[in-house]
């Protein structure tokens, strides 16, 4: 559920993994690192795995940075996880949604992968009249990070 104030972002990718795959290289946290721009991303409480499994996530560029906790509220394997960030800079939810797709004329199973992020934006109603000018970027960036996640598994 989104939290008040929050902004909307979202990008997703057709990979040719079926669902339960999909999941497995979604939700491996430390394999995040190899594919999320700017980010290298591990697991911390329970493994990362579960209601309450923790995920840290270290963002910067060119040396400024910050890091970013998060906990696991709702997790649903293969199918969706969501995590709450906990930071004074990152606040909000994410979301990661696997669902079955048909590939090669429904003769293959594949997976399409959603990333949503509803984020609370730093500077309150300053923040959220900025978005409309932020979103764009920041789904790029997530775009761009998909495209390496597919080329990481091949699909």
């Amino acid at each position: 559920m989104a939290e008040a104030g929050s902004c909307h972002a979202e990008a997703s990718i057709e990979l040719r993994l079926d669902p339960l795959d999909a999941w497995d290289v979604v939700v491996d946290w430390d394999r995040q690192s190899r594919w999320m721009l700017f980010t290298r991303v591990w697991a911390t409480e329970n493994g990362g795995v579960g209601i309450d499994g923790g995920v840290a996530a270290r963002t910067s560029v060119g040396g400024i940075g910050f890091t970013d906790d998060m906990v696991i509220t709702h997790w649903d394997p293969p199918r969706e996880c969501t995590v709450k960030h906990l930071g004074k800079v990152v606040r909000g939810t994410g979301t990661f949604a696997v669902e079955p797709v048909p590939l090669d004329g429904g003769q293959a199973s594949g997976s399409r992968f959603t990333w949503s992020e509803d984020v609370v934006p730093p500077l309150g109603a300053l923040g959220r009249a900025g978005w409309p000018i932020v979103r764009p970027a920041f789904e790029t960036m997530m775009r761009i990070s998909l495209r390496r996640l597919a080329r990481e598994v091949g699909a």
